[in-house]
């Protein structure tokens, strides 16, 4: 399949700027994977299209203060990092603004030398291994000095952090929020467990590899970015529990999506661990451990339009994307979510 299959235009002003003032009050779209049909609803009335004996499984990643403001040792030229990964220990995998000069033994200093850096490597796509130097908790300090990364399709000030964040995220290390679970209040969860309807959390640090565009025609050529993930044997046991008494696994966004099938076996259970994933789903791919999913409008030509796509059809996912632009929902990180079941 080409990268142009995944392809829609999508009016500008549709691109949400600013989250709604509550959570929930952010409008659903409802498609029949086997059908095509789409409904529309708001998402506070979620809990109706999940049953009892349901799991909902959630990403509980906490998005780090990731953009470090600082300027080179040498010159005092200004420079931006953008912290990706943690390769190991005091080794992080960055991005560069701007880059060009950064060669290994650069220095630089953030918050007035409160946390120094200097460059290990450059890396093949340009971004750069650096080695981080400190006085105190690493985590304390990026708290003091970094700035929460917002997509580079949000041009608009966040003035309150927290609504980039779930309100259920506990595990600090993403780059970016799984935003599909945006949308959840602790008010819903409650009502959810009330229910009889299972909750499982699981971490996957997203990463900006998450936002960049595919850039080979030809899909099966693109390479995936990879993301650490890990899952808990408390969480395999219930969803491996709801799926034995006949409930459903629902995943709360293309990157539980994603650990899930990483992790499932050919029996569809679903085994505890950690490590990194570079699962690539597009269509074709035969999924072995989700039966519904929760998730947001994603951006045109992306690896997250395609792992949808392959969950729904393509032609079902266009049309209900078609039909979102015709109603005019908000798209993207701060906008409105999707039940596929």
């Amino acid at each position: 399949m080409k990268t142009s299959d995944f392809l829609y235009e999508l009016p500008a002003e549709l691109i949400a700027q600013h989250p709604l003032e509550k959570r929930d009050l952010s409008r659903l779209l409802l498609l029949d994977k086997n059908s095509g049909k789409v409904e529309h609803g708001k998402f506070s009335d979620i809990l109706e299209h999940i049953n009892k004996g349901d799991c909902l499984v959630l990403n509980d990643t906490r998005v780090i203060p990731a953009r470090l403001l600082g300027t080179r040792q040498d010159t005092g030229g200004r420079i931006e990092f953008v912290l990706l990964k943690r390769v190991k220990g005091d080794i992080w995998e960055v991005i560069l603004k701007p880059g060009k000069r950064a060669s290994p033994g650069t220095r630089f200093l953030f918050g007035n030398g409160l946390l120094r850096a200097e460059v290990l490597e450059v890396l093949e796509e340009g971004n750069r291994l650096v080695e981080f130097e400190y006085d105190g908790v690493f985590e304390q300090i990026l708290d003091k000095v970094g700035i929460v990364p917002l997509p580079p399709y949000i041009t608009c000030r966040l003035d309150d952090s927290e609504r980039y964040q779930t309100v259920y995220s506990r595990d600090k290390g993403s780059a970016a929020a799984p935003t599909a679970g945006l949308h959840f209040t602790n008010e819903l969860l409650s009502a959810f467990e009330n229910k009889g309807v299972n909750l499982a959390f699981l971490t996957l640090h997203v990463g900006l590899g998450t936002f960049r565009p595919v850039k080979a025609e030809d899909i099966e050529k693109h390479i995936m970015h990879s993301e650490y993930y890990t899952i808990s044997s408390e969480a395999c046991s219930a969803i491996n529990r709801t799926r034995d008494a006949g409930g459903r696994v629902i995943a709360v966004g293309t990157t539980s999506c994603r650990v899930l099938e990483t992790v499932s076996d050919s029996r569809r259970n679903i085994i505890p661990g950690c490590g990194w994933t570079d699962i690539f789903i597009y269509p074709g791919y035969r999924f072995k451990a989700v039966d519904a999913l929760i998730t947001n409008f994603h951006l045109p030509g992306s690896t997250l339009i395609m792992l949808v796509s392959a969950f729904a059809g393509r032609e079902n996912v266009l049309g209900a994307y078609r039909q979102a632009i015709e109603n005019r929902y908000r798209f993207f990180s701060f906008g409105d979510a999707m039940l596929i079941r």
